[in-house]
């Protein structure tokens, strides 16, 4: 199923009657600004001092081997300055957490895979959200507590290895009417190969539904995002309260031993005002928040 966007536009509306000799033309509001589209850059081309850096084995905030890095306004995962790779897989997290938006991004693997890193992860990456705040784990938490969307490249054998699947560190998800046991969930992408640049596509409904497009198509979704499962270790065991429906979270890149770049990072808020008589009002927000009214 092709799809562009989810929100459809509300068009301007004129109503003129005829009076006898003269008309009264009766306008309602001219809802163009309304139902512009507000996105949020989380990614400056510049740097990245909005993001958090948490790697395995490391305190949050420091990025070690300087692994997420900024060039040419793409954000770079390197391992140039890696010796053994000891399973330190990292991510990037934004500042701010979010409940209901429509995430964007494009992401191309490229350069090597380190060879001390395990097999899986060989043109393997993703992004995580509904996230667990990095300053919450400890150092030797391998994973955080979090929904992914993986992302793979081909290995170059002619099988079809899908993107853009759902990956469950610490969680579980509903999938076709029940919580769904495995670990990663396949979409129904097409196989996309190294250096080649993808769109990848998250439209998040807070704790109810997840859909997941690349390259404009909807290739997965399921729904009720909630703590559970296994894969991440060493955890607080105070956050993770299993059955907990997760409304909200951070949103991060993911770095586990395979070169990878993003770019174009946005997102735009389903959740705002919706009072249409606000001129905060937004027609394509789907979440109410009173407070932005004013």
């Amino acid at each position: 199923m092709k799809r562009k966007s989810i929100f459809a536009s509300t068009p301007f509306l004129f109503v003129c009657t005829a009076l006898l000799v003269f008309s009264a033309c009766e306008t309602k509001p001219d809802t163009t600004e309304q139902s512009k589209e507000e996105w949020i850059s989380l990614f400056n081309g510049k740097d990245i001092d909005d993001w958090t850096v948490k790697i395995h084995h490391h305190d949050a905030g420091y990025n070690f081997g300087n692994t997420f890095r900024v060039e040419d306004s793409v954000i770079k995962v390197r391992y140039d300055q890696y010796g053994d790779f000891n399973d330190q897989f990292g991510h990037l997290y934004y500042k701010t957490p979010y409940s209901y938006y429509h995430l964007s991004l494009e992401y191309k693997f490229t350069g090597r895979w380190v060879e001390t890193a395990p097999s899986y992860t060989i043109l393997n990456s993703g992004v995580m959200f509904h996230s667990q705040d990095p300053y919450t784990m400890p150092k030797e938490q391998d994973w955080p507590i979090s929904v992914e969307m993986q992302f793979l490249a081909g290995l170059g054998d002619g099988k079809p290895r899908p993107t853009g699947n759902m990956c469950s560190p610490g969680t579980d998800v509903v999938y076709q009417g029940r919580i769904d046991p495995r670990h990663c969930i396949e979409s129904g992408s097409g196989t996309y190969e190294k250096e080649e640049w993808v769109k990848a596509e998250l439209i998040v409904l807070g704790d109810s539904l997840v859909t997941h497009l690349i390259n404009g198509d909807t290739v997965l979704q399921y729904s009720q995002p909630q703590i559970g499962g296994g894969v991440a270790n060493r955890y607080d065991p105070a956050i993770k309260i299993d059955g907990k429906l997760l409304q909200s979270g951070f949103i991060a890149l993911q770095s586990e031993g395979q070169e990878i770049d993003f770019r174009n990072i946005k997102l735009l808020n389903l959740e705002g005002c919706m009072d249409p008589g606000s001129k905060y009002y937004k027609t394509y927000f789907v979440k109410n928040d009173p407070e932005q009214c004013r």
